[in-house]
C-alpha cells in the first residue's frame, strides 16, 4: 500500500480515512522520528554542516522536482534522520550525490512512484549502478532503524484542523493547503528540526489562519493551546521561527541545482567508502488584537494571502463569527 504522509498508520486499517484513535499513538511515538538534539544543535556550531545539508537537499529537489512535493519532503526527512544517526562527514561531491539519489529512491518506493536512479545521472561525471544505490539505501534504512513510515507535521494536520470548528469545507481546504505550503517551504529551516512534528504542524496552521482568518486566529490558538498534547512554550518558540520564515516571504534559502563534481578516482570508489562507517512570550502576530494597526507578515498580509491561496476569500460569515462562538 502506498505510504500516506498524512495518514502514516493507514496500513493498519481497512480504509484510508483518518482514524481519530490513531492520534494518541502519533503523539506518543513522534519523538522516535525526530533528529537527535545534538544534530539540531550541530547546525549552530559546525560551519560545514549547513552547507552540506543544503547541497544534499538541493540535489534531492533537483532529482524529484517533477513529483508531488510530498516525495522530496519525505526524502529530506530520511536525510536529516540519517545524518542525525550516522554523523555528517565532510563528504566528496559524488558521496553527496549518491546519498541524495538513495533518499529519493527510498521515498519513491514508499510512495509507489516510478523513479529510475540511472535516468538522472547523465553528464555528471559519475554513474552509480543499481547495486551501489541499493547498498546506500540499506545504510540509510539501518540508520533509521527501518522506521520509514515517517511521522511528520503532515500527520497532525487533520487533528488540529478538527479543533478549529470550521464548518465550511472550502475554508478547511484552503487552510490545509496554505499550511502544507508553509510546511514544505519551512523544511529547509534548520531551526525547526528541534521541534516535534506536531508542534511544527500547529505552528504552520496558526500562521496560515493568521493570513486567511485573522479575526479567528486567536480562537484557533486557544483551541490548540488547550490540547493536552501541546507544549505551550514549545509552540510559542516554533511560531516565532515560523513567522521569521514568513517575514522573508519564502525567498529560497538556496538555489535548486548544482551539486555536481569531478569523477572520483579509482582508488577512492563509492563502494570502498560505503564499506566504512560514516563518522563519526507568544508570537505577537498570532495573539494581537485583530483590529489593531500592528503590521502583519511583510506588512502586506492581504496581498500575500491572495497570492498564496489563488485568490481564495473566506466566506463573510467566517470573519463575523463571535469570539464566544469559536472560543467557547
Amino acid at each position: 500500500m502506498e505510504f500516506d504522509l498524512e495518514n502514516p498508520f493507514t496500513h493498519f486499517h481497512d480504509n484510508n480515512n483518518n482514524n481519530d484513535t490513531d492520534y494518541p499513538s502519533l503523539f506518543y511515538v513522534e519523538s522516535d522520528h525526530m533528529v537527535s538534539e545534538n544534530y539540531s544543535r550541530s547546525h549552530e556550531i559546525m560551519d560545514f554542516h549547513v552547507p552540506l545539508r543544503r547541497q544534499t537537499i538541493s540535489l534531492i529537489l533537483q532529482f524529484s522536482g517533477s513529483f508531488d512535493p510530498r516525495l522530496p519532503y519525505l526524502a529530506i526527512n530520511y536525510l536529516d534522520r540519517f545524518f542525525s544517526s550516522q554523523g555528517m562527514p565532510q563528504a566528496k561531491p559524488w558521496m553527496v550525490r549518491l546519498l541524495a539519489i538513495a533518499c529519493v529512491s527510498l521515498a519513491a518506493k514508499m510512495m509507489k512512484t516510478e523513479f529510475g536512479p540511472r535516468d538522472i545521472q547523465f553528464g555528471e561525471g559519475f554513474i552509480f549502478d543499481s547495486l551501489t544505490t541499493e547498498r546506500m539505501e540499506l545504510l540509510i534504512l539501518g540508520a533509521l532503524n527501518w522506521r520509514v513510515r515517517s511521522i511528520t507535521p503532515l500527520s497532525f494536520l487533520h487533528f488540529f484542523i478538527s479543533l478549529f470548528k470550521l464548518s465550511d469545507p472550502p475554508s478547511r481546504q484552503a487552510l490545509k493547503a496554505r499550511a502544507l505550503e508553509i510546511i514544505f517551504k519551512a523544511q529547509n529551516e534548520t531551526q525547526l528540526l528541534e521541534f516535534k512534528p506536531s508542534i511544527v504542524a500547529a505552528s504552520a496552521l496558526l500562521s496560515a489562519s493568521h493570513e486567511l482568518f485573522p479575526t479567528q486566529c486567536p480562537c484557533f490558538r486557544k483551541a490548540i493551546s488547550a490540547c493536552s498534547y501541546v507544549n505551550k512554550e514549545s509552540l510559542s518558540s516554533c511560531c516565532k521561527v515560523m513567522q521569521g520564515i514568513l517575514m522573508e516571504d519564502y525567498e529560497p534559502a538556496f538555489a535548486v541545482g548544482g551539486g555536481g563534481g569531478a569523477a572520483t578516482s579509482s582508488s577512492d570508489t563509492e563502494v570502498n567508502v560505503l564499506d566504512q562507517h560514516w563518522s563519526s512570550s507568544a508570537v505577537s502576530e498570532l495573539s494581537i488584537d485583530p483590529n489593531s494597526n500592528h503590521p502583519g507578515p511583510g506588512d502586506h498580509r492581504e496581498a500575500v494571502r491572495q497570492r498564496k491561496t489563488g485568490g481564495f476569500s473566506p466566506p463573510k460569515y467566517a470573519s463575523d463569527l463571535s469570539h464566544s462562538t469559536l472560543c467557547g
